[in-house]
């Protein structure tokens, strides 16, 4: 949490319109990341005691949580988001701090592969709400759109979330991982898949739909970045088992 006025908000909003209690009546369970400091710990639980005044109090590890609901009170849990890809040891209920490993490789790598595609190709990211109407186009050819008159000022977050959007149903829509080791004359034979931007503007994938997921795998496959020193899933997980001891390993 970096914001506590937002967040306070937030659990506002809950209790007000979902919980519809008093915060008293429950007991409240709640999840933080392995890598959480004390201070924003102690910061959470003044918060929850002493404004909300609930009756009790529990923060597990995510990774933790991750494991029981998967019946493990052992294991190694692959947890892969917006900013980084991170492995995270669990011996019997508790977290293997020395065993986390990071990596940069996440979601937020994936758009961007997305949007230097997007560049290379020429295609603008339209989000819908700029779109007033649009007319069918053979594929590859130029958009056919009509922005909408009188569109209200928005922030430019709101914007680039929308954007971003565009960009999640592209790859969720398009991209596929490959179930074999990468290579390009094998990807370049796989099937192409046909997708329209929100404006009209619609072409076949091939390659590039492989290629792209590819790179949190094998970073050394993404342009410009040879010789990096980023971890690939693969070697996140080998290397964070080789953090623990010897005794607990697989």
């Amino acid at each position: 949490v970096e914001d506590w006025e937002c967040f306070q908000a937030i659990l506002d909003h809950t209790y007000g319109k979902h919980v519809k209690s008093e915060p008293g009546l429950h007991p409240v369970l709640m999840s933080e990341a392995p890598w959480n400091t004390r201070a924003k710990r102690e910061k959470l639980t003044e918060l929850m005691f002493e404004h909300y005044n609930i009756p009790a109090f529990f923060l597990c590890k995510t990774a933790v949580l991750t494991a029981f609901a998967n019946g493990r009170s052992t294991g190694l849990v692959l947890d892969s988001g917006a900013t980084h890809t991170t492995a995270i040891p669990v011996h019997d209920g508790y977290i293997l701090q020395q065993g986390i490993v990071k990596s940069p490789l996440a979601g937020d790598f994936i758009s961007m592969q997305c949007r230097e595609l997007f560049q290379e190709l020429n295609i603008d990211i339209v989000p819908p709400y700029m779109i007033a109407a649009k007319e069918p186009v053979r594929e590859g050819a130029p958009p056919s759109w009509k922005k909408k008159e009188k569109l209200p000022q928005v922030s430019k977050s709101w914007h680039n979330f929308t954007c971003n959007e565009v960009i999640q149903d592209f790859q969720a829509s398009v991209l596929q991982v490959s179930d074999s080791p990468y290579d390009e004359q094998v990807a370049a034979q796989m099937p192409t898949v046909h997708y329209e931007m929100p404006n009209g503007y619609n072409t076949d994938y091939g390659a590039e739909r492989l290629r792209i997921p590819e790179g949190l795998f094998d970073p050394s496959n993404v342009k410009g970045l040879s010789g990096n020193t980023m971890l690939g899933v693969g070697h996140v997980v080998t290397t964070s088992i080789g953090m623990c001891d010897i005794d607990i390993r697989p």
